[in-house]
């Protein structure tokens, strides 16, 4: 008997879309190395570490050095001293009580939003917004969720719900009910937000339908509005409803470094066959603590010191630096002309390309007249054809200059 391949993964169309960019920019440079390429596509910070994770990481390091203070395996669900200073500066300000228990420690969200469908079973709907973050997806399709993608690029049974300049990019409420429901606010790709009341009606949906939100919250640090929640659990109700995962990578530059985390609250439940319920937040726990070792201690160490004073200060320091690109790059795309989204309340502006061009000639264009790199907005499914994404991760000085160079294309 010969073995056998999970032929899922043959359903999946292409390469993953940062790949696939890389690649094309990898060809071109070496077609023409002396161009100087600008890359704002994949949202990868710049910035250093703060130098007060830094000074935490290193004397987590010199513990590890020294027989009396190493460590070996620790808990899989993160060690107590970070989750608490999680729950006391990420949560408390905001009203909301979370037990120890229910924040678990990872390496990245990405790796969490991928992972946490392994607990759900495979005959649960899932309604994703479109555009939409690859990974909710993809990971679906691998688990056997979605069939063969279709002629206008959706996979066969995953629920699209249109995120357009019709509807401002506010997905609308499921017609019929689905099971799961991926949503990333402040979104990435098109940097738009939700009100309270407008992610009320998604819980409310949800409680109505016994349905579970899976909430991505990346973004929240870069949030500048009020009445813009910074957690799902702000809404009444939430808890009954949501997964929150959070992330240290773009708040305070660990994307090098991993670490982030999980919220899963206790009272959260789903059903076997029989009708029978099951803790959610059980099953999260016994699915890492068989396939996860957790983060070391010295990541978990730089990561508490972001919760200081000056881990704050720096933190706050580089959101503003990202932002002040942000606002340029919008201002600077609108004033040519162009219409623009998001950059507001979150570091992605969301492009329309100029003269009905599709996602990867503008890509194409951008990369051969202004060696500027950003994301093909199709990437990101369907509803993302016709626009496209630049990040406001770079230094100021690069902003500057590729926003000079696209306004010299006249667009």
């Amino acid at each position: 008997m010969a073995v056998k391949i999970n032929e899922n993964y043959l359903l999946l169309e292409s390469n993953y879309i940062f790949t696939e960019i890389v690649q094309r920019v990898d060809k071109f440079q070496k077609e023409h190395p002396d161009a100087n390429i600008i890359r704002m596509g994949v949202g990868d910070v710049i910035r250093p570490l703060p130098k007060a994770v830094v000074d935490g990481f290193q004397e987590a390091v010199d513990e590890m050095g020294h027989v009396e203070t190493f460590r070996g395996y620790g808990p899989e669900q993160g060690y107590s001293f970070l989750i608490k200073e999680i729950v006391a500066n990420d949560y408390a300000p905001l009203g909301i009580n979370l037990s120890e228990e229910e924040i678990f420690i990872s390496d990245g969200a990405k790796c969490d939003t991928a992972n946490i469908q392994e607990i759900f079973g495979q005959d649960n709907t899932v309604a994703v917004t479109d555009p939409v973050y690859p990974v909710y997806v993809e990971t679906n399709v691998m688990a056997g969720r979605g069939g063969p993608m279709d002629d206008e690029g959706h996979y066969q049974g995953i629920v699209y719900i249109p995120c357009t300049e019709e509807n401002g990019f506010i997905p609308d409420i499921p017609k019929s009910p689905v099971d799961l429901i991926y949503l990333c606010f402040p979104n990435n790709p098109t940097g738009t937000v939700l009100t309270k009341d407008q992610l009320a009606k998604w819980v409310d949906y949800a409680r109505e339908n016994g349905s579970i939100i899976l909430f991505d919250a990346a973004y929240e640090a870069y949030i500048q509005e009020d009445n813009i929640p910074h957690s799902i659990y702000e809404i009444e109700g939430a808890r009954e409803v949501a997964i929150e995962f959070r992330s240290f990578s773009k708040n305070a530059g660990f994307t090098g470094t991993r670490c982030a985390y999980t919220v899963v609250p206790e009272e959260l439940v789903a059903y076997d066959t029989k009708g029978q319920t099951h803790s959610l937040n059980m099953l999260w726990n016994r699915r890492q603590t068989t396939k996860f070792n957790g983060v070391s201690y010295p990541v978990q160490m730089a990561a508490k010191a972001v919760y200081s004073v000056d881990g704050q200060r720096e933190i706050r320091e580089s959101i503003d630096y990202y932002m002040k690109n942000a606002a340029i790059i919008r201002e600077s795309l609108d004033q040519m002309g162009l219409r623009v989204y998001g950059g507001v309340n979150s570091p992605y502006i969301w492009i329309k390309t100029p003269e009905n061009m599709n996602s990867w000639e503008f890509f194409d264009l951008l990369l051969n007249k202004t060696h500027v790199v950003g994301t093909p907005g199709v990437g990101f499914g369907p509803s993302g054809e016709g626009y496209f994404r630049i990040t406001a991760f770079n230094t100021l000085e690069n902003t500057e200059e590729a926003i000079r160079r696209i306004a010299d294309l006249s667009l």
